[in-house]
Formats: C-alpha cells, sequence, structure tokens
C-alpha cells in the first residue's frame, strides 16, 4: 500500500471511527453523525459536520446526507440553528466543564458558527442530484441565512457580525486581541466567562447582543462564507424551482460582497480587514481571514490577482513549507507550535486550506496554485497524521487525534 492508500485508509477510518449513534433523551430523537474527535470533542459541531458532510461524499454520499440532515434537527422555528448539539445527555456534565458554553436549551448552545452548511447542502446535491434531499433541507438551510441576517445585521450593511470570538470558529485568534487578549488558555477562558455572564440578561432577546457592543465584530471570513452560502443557496432554489428566491439570495450575495470591497478593503495593503465595535474599526491583524474573500467567485480578478501574488505566495506570510497558516507568518503574534495551549494562532488548518483550494481549482488560471497546495496539504497530513492542526515548518500534527475535517484530504486528492 502507497502513502496516498494509507492516508485514504486512515481518513475513513476516522470517518467510521468517530461516527455517533442512538436515541437523544431530547424527544426520543434518532442521532446518526460524526464527530471531531471522539476523545475531545464527542458532540455535533455546527461547521465540522457540514465539513464531515463533503469528506463523506468520497466515501458514502448516502452517509454525507444523513449528516446534514441530523444537524437540521435542531434548526428552530425562527431559523437558528446552534453551533454545537449536546445529543448525550450523559456527557453533558463534561461539556459544561470543558467548555465555554452558553446553552439555549439543555440539548444545544445559543451561539452560531459560520454557514458552511449552503456550501455542504450545494456539494450534495451537486453530486448525487438528489432533488428529494434537497427540497427536505433547503428551506430549513434558507431559514438559517434569514436568521442571520435579522438578527446578526443589525446596521443593515449586509455584513453579519459574530459577538463572542467561537462564533467564527477560530476561538483564540489573536485578531480577537484587540477587543480581549486571548494569548493564553486562561485570558481566554476568563474573557468567555465575561461574555457569558454579560449576555445572560439579554438572551430571550437574540437581537439585542450585538447591540450591547461588547463583542460586535465583523469577521471577513464568516461573511466570505456567508456571501458564498447565499451564492450557493441562489442555484440551488433555482433548482428546487423557487425562483423569487434565487433572485434574493443572488442581491443579498453580491450586497455582501459589496460591502466587504467597500469597508473592509484596504487598497494599500491588498487585504480585507475585520470590522470591530459600533464605529467599525479595522483590526490590522494579518491573518488568513484578510485573504479569505479568495473563495468568492464573483470577487473582481484584480483583487483576486493582488490577494494571490501579495500575500498567498509570499513566503514570508503564507505561502509557508505546510500553508496556510492561521496568522501570517510576520506578525508578532505568530506561533507556529502549540507551546501557547491556544489555537489559531500559527498553525495551519486543512478546512481552510480546502476552501480556499476548492475556490482556486475550477479557476484555469489559478489551478496550478491549486494543485501545489493541495499537495503541500497531503504531505502535511502524511508527515503529521490526521490530527486537528498543524506545524506550518514542520507539518508536525498537534491538537485532538483522529480530527473530522481533516478527511477533507479526501476532497482535495480526489
Amino acid at each position: 500500500m502507497n502513502s496516498l492508500e494509507k492516508i485514504v485508509q486512515k481518513a475513513k477510518k476516522v470517518l467510521a471511527s468517530n461516527r455517533q449513534k442512538g436515541v437523544s433523551k431530547w424527544g426520543g430523537r434518532e442521532y446518526d453523525f460524526v464527530c471531531p474527535s471522539a476523545q475531545n470533542y464527542p458532540f455535533q459541531w455546527f461547521w465540522d459536520s457540514a465539513f464531515h458532510a463533503i469528506a463523506l461524499l468520497q466515501v458514502d454520499p448516502g452517509l454525507a446526507k444523513q449528516e446534514i440532515i441530523c444537524l437540521l434537527q435542531a434548526a428552530q422555528p425562527d431559523g437558528f440553528i446552534p453551533h454545537m448539539i449536546l445529543w448525550e445527555k450523559s456527557l453533558h456534565k463534561a461539556a459544561e466543564n470543558n467548555y465555554s458554553i452558553i446553552l439555549a436549551d439543555e440539548f444545544y448552545t445559543a451561539t452560531i458558527q459560520p454557514p458552511v452548511l449552503a456550501r455542504a447542502v450545494f456539494r450534495i446535491y451537486q453530486t448525487t442530484k438528489d432533488r428529494e434531499f434537497l427540497l427536505q433541507v433547503l428551506p430549513k438551510t434558507i431559514n438559517f441565512f434569514n436568521w442571520l441576517k435579522e438578527y446578526r445585521d443589525p446596521d443593515n450593511d449586509s455584513l453579519i457580525s459574530i459577538i463572542q470570538p467561537d462564533e467564527s470558529g477560530l476561538d483564540a485568534c489573536s485578531k480577537y486581541d484587540l477587543l480581549f487578549n486571548l494569548s493564553s488558555k486562561k485570558k481566554l477562558n476568563k474573557a468567555m466567562r465575561f461574555l457569558v455572564k454579560s449576555y445572560v440578561p439579554f438572551r430571550k432577546d437574540p437581537k439585542k447582543l450585538p447591540a450591547l457592543n461588547i463583542f460586535n465584530w465583523e469577521d471577513v471570513m464568516v461573511n466570505s462564507i456567508y456571501a458564498d452560502g447565499l451564492e450557493c443557496l441562489e442555484f440551488l432554489s433555482k433548482e428546487a424551482g423557487f425562483s423569487g428566491q434565487a433572485a434574493e439570495l443572488k442581491i443579498e450575495s453580491q450586497q455582501t460582497i459589496n460591502s466587504l470591497m467597500e469597508k473592509c478593503w484596504d487598497k494599500k495593503r491588498g487585504v480585507f480587514w475585520d470590522l470591530y465595535g459600533e464605529d467599525e474599526k479595522q483590526a490590522k491583524i494579518l491573518t488568513f481571514s484578510s485573504i479569505f474573500p479568495l473563495i468568492l467567485k464573483n470577487l473582481d480578478n484584480s483583487i483576486k490577482d493582488r490577494l494571490i501574488s501579495e500575500h498567498l505566495l509570499d513566503k514570508k506570510e503564507f505561502w509557508l513549507p505546510y500553508p496556510i497558516p492561521s496568522v501570517a507568518a510576520n506578525e508578532p503574534s505568530f506561533v507556529p507550535d502549540f507551546t501557547n495551549k491556544t489555537i489559531w494562532r500559527g498553525p495551519s488548518w486543512v478546512n481552510i486550506n480546502w476552501y480556499i483550494w476548492q475556490a482556486l481549482k475550477d479557476d484555469p488560471r489559478r489551478q496550478n496554485i491549486a494543485t501545489e497546495l493541495a499537495n503541500r496539504t497531503l504531505k502535511m497530513v502524511e508527515i503529521g497524521g490526521m490530527r486537528e492542526f498543524f506545524n506550518p515548518y514542520t507539518a508536525e500534527g498537534m491538537g485532538a487525534i483522529n480530527f473530522g475535517w481533516t478527511t477533507l484530504i479526501l476532497d482535495m486528492i480526489s
């Protein structure tokens, strides 16, 4: 068995061994999903499940559909879908002890994660052409995007806000140090406890939370995924026969891209900056988020050229031996290893590489970059194993073992 075959087998084994099945005490609902890590993260996480579904397309499209169907059991009447579903009651106490979470219900959190769901549904439909599945999941997916617009865009600028660091999935990323010092696990936990306590009196009215301006952050990565998701939903709505809905989604996607250009684009530096606070200050910390609008099909090619030539391929910033580091290598806050026990402050993650790769691979002008990124990611996983994240210089695997979304490598080599 050659090295490629070994990686494929390891990825398939992770997807199988991380599967959680049972009947929850939450209304006697059956659950069947892939958790991020059986040892570290035994619950269902929103964007993890979306990534797992995409990886599962290379194993069993039926299981990819099941991943999304299980996740959507937590969709609420107003459209909200939580970032974390605590299916197994016996593990709840450990979850509350191990994670800084805010519960909206005994079985799910009150917070969100990046809306990768639409991209996952798009990929499943693109692969299977299963119209019955599409009609089953599309309304709840669209409703979630409607919820984001209704509750997380208080200034109506088509950029959605997150109200705490983990809602982006980037927990302790150094760009958030501009509001809270998250440079260690202890400091991150302190900040999260403060946010949890501050939001408690206002949880019954989610619209009030961004207006509190405690952690009001318009994240470029989150909004790029949001705009990309709206574009996916436009296509899916047309396929489902929802032409009026499709037209609205197209407009909203373009408005989000326009706002990213108007408010976040730095022409001089050639990057996008997150915005924070009511006055929308630019967070000028160079992280992979600054180049993440590369995933947007309708972003002007001249902007993409600058993001690639001046930053992605810059060996002093992001084009390290095993890209793409979560923080640019020339940033003072860059930490390539896990010595600070705090994540998203330097190491590379397969899900980020996957997003950039899948955007570049279909562009004839940029296919060679996509191929090189896929090759380096494959080598990184070969050296470091199926780990949570990797040292961008050595490919040493760090964090949780047998990590779910690292199996996206299956899609990158298919």
